[in-house]
C-alpha cells in the first residue's frame, strides 16, 4: 500500500484495512478486525502525548507500533497519521498455518489469530517490529477487495468505549468477538 493510505484519519484507515492481506514473512492472511485510535480519544496511548513506549505513535505513517498488553501479549498498530494508530484485532488465516499452529500451540483455526495477542503470536510479532516501516521487508500489506463491513463498539477498554470504532467484515467467524 502506498504511503498516503495511511496519511488520513484512523477510523479511515481501520475500515480500509478489512479484507487487506497481511503477512510477517510471509506468515499470515486476511485483515477481518481492527479498531481506530485518534490522538484525541481517552482510550488511546497517544492521548498524553508522546512517551517512551508510545513513541512509534509519533513517527511515521506507514509503520508499526508494537506494545505489550497487561505485560502478557503483544498487540500490532499500524501508525496512520500523528499520534493515531488502527490495532489489528484478528485475521483469517491463510499463509503459513503449520507455522501458526506450532506457534501458538493448538490446532482450531478459527482460534489462531482471533484476538490481538493470538494474532501477534501466531504472525511472531514483538517488540522487534516496533517502529518497523511496512511493506519495507518483514511485513507486507495488500489492498483488499470490497466487503460489508460492520462497526461497533471497541473491546478491552474502559475509556470512551461508546465510539463506534471497532470495524469487522460482516460473517467472518474469525472475529475475536461478535459485534
Amino acid at each position: 500500500m502506498e504511503l498516503a493510505f495511511y496519511q488520513r484519519p484512523s477510523i479511515d484507515v481501520a475500515r480500509d484495512l478489512i479484507c487487506s492481506t497481511i503477512t510477517v514473512d510471509g506468515v499470515g492472511g486476511i485483515i477481518i478486525e481492527t479498531e481506530a485510535y485518534e490522538p484525541d480519544d481517552p482510550a488511546s496511548h497517544s492521548f498524553n502525548g508522546p512517551t517512551p513506549r508510545n513513541a512509534a505513535m509519533f513517527g511515521p505513517s506507514g509503520c508499526a507500533y508494537v506494545y505489550r498488553s497487561y505485560g502478557i501479549h503483544w498487540c500490532f498498530n499500524i501508525v496512520c497519521q500523528p499520534g493515531s494508530a488502527v490495532l489489528l484485532r484478528a485475521i483469517e488465516p491463510l499463509h503459513g498455518i503449520d507455522l501458526m499452529r506450532e506457534r501458538r500451540g493448538l490446532e482450531p483455526l478459527k482460534l489462531l489469530c482471533s484476538g490481538p495477542g493470538r494474532l501477534c503470536q501466531a504472525l511472531g510479532i514483538d517488540i522487534g517490529l516496533n517502529g518497523h516501516p511496512l511493506n519495507s521487508g518483514v511485513v507486507q500489506l495488500a489492498c483488499g477487495s470490497d466487503a460489508e463491513i460492520i462497526a461497533g463498539p471497541r473491546i478491552g477498554i474502559t475509556r470512551a468505549v461508546e465510539k463506534p470504532w471497532r470495524f469487522g467484515l460482516a460473517g467472518s467467524p474469525f472475529l475475536s468477538r461478535k459485534f
